[in-house]
């Protein structure tokens, strides 16, 4: 069967990064434990390759179903690599009407805390696969800022990271967003597209509000500290133990 992401350009991701080496609690996170990525299902098979060659394992992958159903798995459905699919949206229509209210960059921050708080069980799995798998975990959704954004967050926080550190992971997407959106159009053109959306200009909209910066990831962990005190609560409650988090990071600083 030929998948769909066949006839897709493929590309090298313009947003991926290893999470080695942020500060977090009692030390820093060692490289090839988590690497974050824009879209991974239109990668080239030689990059896929490399990323196997190089530890990757297992990869987790939070874009919507629509989307999923769009590109498949693409190169990495060759690959011996454990997939999991955590969408942390339910639907890219619906979500795309739930939020239109947050459609400016400045209020970005409040669809990640509203987004952090629903999807709490999601990003529990994908902490707990990130904690018991072998070599690197690759998480990814489309642009790999913003659900990718949330869950990485979601793991510094549980590794004791401080704000700080979170927020500047965050900004290190800012200088890759031209390329992104230019990477994901022939994916998301068509998706809006079918949608009644029309991609560029929903680019410009949002783009008029102001650039990107880092308040956005800022705003969402104000936001939650505000509502629940401890930022880790919503995670408890769907399951974030203690011994999740002491693997998580006897994990991330293991030799």
């Amino acid at each position: 069967m030929t998948l769909l992401s066949d006839a897709l350009p493929l590309s090298t991701p313009v947003n991926v990064r290893d999470l080695g080496g942020i500060v977090i609690e009692g030390g820093t996170l060692r490289p090839g434990v988590a690497l974050r990525a824009d879209d991974l299902s239109v990668v080239t098979h030689e990059y896929a390759d490399a990323l196997v060659e190089g530890g990757l394992s297992t990869i987790i992958d939070l874009r919507s179903p629509e989307e999923v159903a769009f590109t498949g798995r693409g190169a990495f459905a060759r690959q011996a690599v454990a997939y999991h699919h955590l969408p942390l949206i339910a639907s890219l229509g619906a979500s795309m009407k739930d939020e239109r209210e947050f459609e400016r960059p400045s209020d970005f921050g409040l669809s990640y805390a509203r987004m952090y708080v629903r999807a709490a069980p999601s990003l529990v799995t994908a902490l707990s696969i990130i904690a018991v798998a072998p070599g690197t975990v690759a998480f990814h959704c489309t642009a790999g800022k913003d659900r990718t954004g949330v869950l990485a967050a979601s793991m510094l926080l549980a590794l004791g990271a401080s704000d700080a550190e979170i927020v500047a992971d965050y900004g290190r997407s800012g200088p890759n967003i031209e390329a992104i959106h230019e990477r994901s159009r022939p994916v998301m053109g068509v998706l809006m597209a079918q949608l009644g959306i029309d991609l560029d200009a929903a680019a410009r909209a949002a783009a008029g509000d102001k650039p990107f910066d880092e308040f956005a990831m800022a705003q969402m962990l104000d936001v939650v500290r505000k509502g629940y005190g401890d930022p880790l609560t919503p995670l408890r409650a769907a399951g974030l133990s203690d011994g999740l988090v002491a693997a998580l990071r006897e994990k991330a600083q293991a030799a």
